[in-house]
């Protein structure tokens, strides 16, 4: 019995249930060790190995929610903030929201990895959220997920109506895809702008409404005049000759921000996963925590020959 191939789309199915890249890799690992040790006992009458294996992670995940809160965004906390000096205290007794690099995704799967929609999927009960994705995102059927959760299918048709309920008006289907070419052109502009830290050039790209948030800080602007005075600081406080490494998170753009460093050359600083929708960025959130640039492979220095 093979499991491998599987490894890929349930790590997606686990970070869309637990919102953590870290937690969704040790759980993949926990469900197939479980179904190693289990494989005498698999019956290919009652269900296929996907279904199988679907089960068991299902069962893991939904264990390892027991007693847990929602991770959030910070914009899912608190009202934004107008203050571009506030201080930038990390709240690091939060479980915040991770990225999830698409290098460990298939392409399929991206779309339903998006920030937003995973952020909102973080809202449902546990239950819920397992019978939202195994349903419309990986097309298991009623009685399927009926056998999955150890229910009935009138119990899984209820829960994922009052599920769609909960998050209807938060799909991110309008957001084109990174490799989309005037996404790319939106994106290669606001690089630009980024690394000559031309805040004036960076706000024409911005939505009138766009959203700029910083996990683990609880801070967070609307707007992009306020977007635009909270860069001012940081090109004052860090410098103003930055270097960036485009890559794509979530199926969205993204690019690791390399501040300049007082002994020459640049540090790793920020993984920016940015929203680009009706030819402007809309959304931006910037990742500091260290173990989310160790799952992307992001070197500490930024390579002189590289972008």
């Amino acid at each position: 019995m093979d499991l491998e191939p599987y490894r890929a789309e349930l790590l997606a199915f686990c970070y869309r249930m637990l919102g953590s890249f870290h937690e969704a890799e040790d759980l993949v690992q926990e469900t197939l060790l479980r179904a190693w040790k289990a494989r005498d006992r698999y019956d290919p009458a009652r269900a296929s190995v996907r279904t199988w294996l679907y089960r068991i992670a299902t069962n893991a995940c939904l264990t390892a929610l027991e007693g847990r809160g929602r991770r959030p965004l910070p914009s899912g906390l608190g009202s934004p903030s107008d203050d571009p000096e506030a201080p930038l205290a990390p709240a690091l007794d939060v479980p915040w929201l991770e990225p999830f690099p698409d290098a460990r995704a298939d392409a399929d799967a991206r779309a339903d990895l998006r920030l937003a929609w995973v952020a909102a999927v973080q809202v449902l009960p546990p239950r819920q959220r397992a019978v939202l994705v195994l349903r419309d995102v990986l097309a298991f059927s009623a009685a399927e997920v009926a056998e999955q959760l150890a229910t009935t299918v009138a119990a899984v048709n209820s829960a994922l109506q009052r599920a769609r309920s909960t998050l209807a008006g938060a799909d991110a289907a309008a957001v084109a895809e990174p490799d989309d070419p005037e996404v790319r052109a939106v994106v290669q502009r606001y690089l630009r702008a980024f690394e000559a830290a031309d805040v004036p050039a960076l706000v024409r790209l911005l939505a009138d409404d766009a959203v700029l948030e910083m996990p683990p800080v609880p801070l967070w602007y609307r707007g992009s005049r306020d977007y635009g005075r909270f860069l001012e600081r940081v090109f004052r406080t860090r410098g103003t000759d930055w270097a960036t490494r485009t890559l794509t998170a979530n199926g969205q753009p993204a690019f690791a921000a390399y501040a300049p460093h007082p002994g020459g050359g640049h540090r790793l600083h920020t993984l920016q996963v940015l929203t680009v929708a009706a030819g402007r960025v809309a959304h931006n959130v910037v990742f500091a925590d260290p173990r989310v640039f160790a799952a992307f492979g992001l070197p500490a220095e930024k390579p002189c020959r590289e972008r």
